[in-house]
């Protein structure tokens, strides 16, 4: 069976519901419709286990998706001086999932609302509603930004600060397309390029020092 998030239940069933009256009701047509969209909500919702690397030299992404840009940001007053940004997209066919890309304990959690510009867009990031983790652990402090797009309506964050998170572990998701930006010291050796897929919890985006 296709393991699924916890976020998924409340959609299946209810589309799952119109689909049988769809086809009770003799609308086979319109009762296919929404049984396609019950496949499609399970597809996105999916939540599959994750081989992650055990060296506490390395940081992983907190998402899956393709690399947008890999760039210089101006000093962080969290991260503590010069940082890199490493820009995620996840389209609707990503999986969704969040996870933490070291280990440390959860220092810093900030919502922002805002607006639903396509994810994708580069100052998407300053205008798009978001949600900050500032995870402190392996001897560097990061952010991990989940920022909605235009399809994207909900962040869910399942951590607060003094909340301890393992590399790798799940904090939570974006539904249906969104942009997760990962803040790193400059110190830090990024080890993907603009255009490359990743995989939460999987793929190796830098190394520490």
């Amino acid at each position: 069976m296709l393991p699924l998030a916890q976020d998924a239940w409340s959609y299946l069933w209810k589309l799952a519901l119109v689909a049988v009256l769809c086809w009770l009701l003799e609308w086979d047509m319109l009762g296919w419709l929404f049984a396609g969209l019950t496949v499609f909500t399970a597809f996105f919702f999916r939540d599959p286990e994750r081989e992650v690397p055990l060296d506490r030299s390395l940081v992983v992404s907190p998402a899956d998706g393709r690399v947008m840009r890999v760039e210089a940001v101006a000093p962080d007053a969290f991260v503590g001086g010069p940082a890199v940004k490493v820009s995620i997209f996840l389209s609707v066919f990503n999986v969704h999932i969040n996870r933490s890309p070291i280990t440390g304990t959860v220092r810093l959690q900030q919502y922002r609302a805002g607006k639903m510009l396509p994810a994708f867009k580069s100052h998407a990031s300053d205008e798009n509603e978001r949600n900050t983790l500032g995870i402190e652990g392996q001897g560097i402090r990061v952010l991990v930004h989940q920022i909605t797009g235009f399809i994207a309506r909900r962040i869910v964050c399942r951590k607060a600060p003094g909340d301890v998170l393992l590399q790798g572990q799940r904090f939570g998701l974006i539904k249906f397309g969104s942009c997760t930006e990962l803040v790193l010291p400059d110190t830090v050796q990024v080890l993907v390029a603009e255009g490359q897929k990743v995989k939460g919890g999987e793929t190796v985006i830098g190394k520490i020092g």
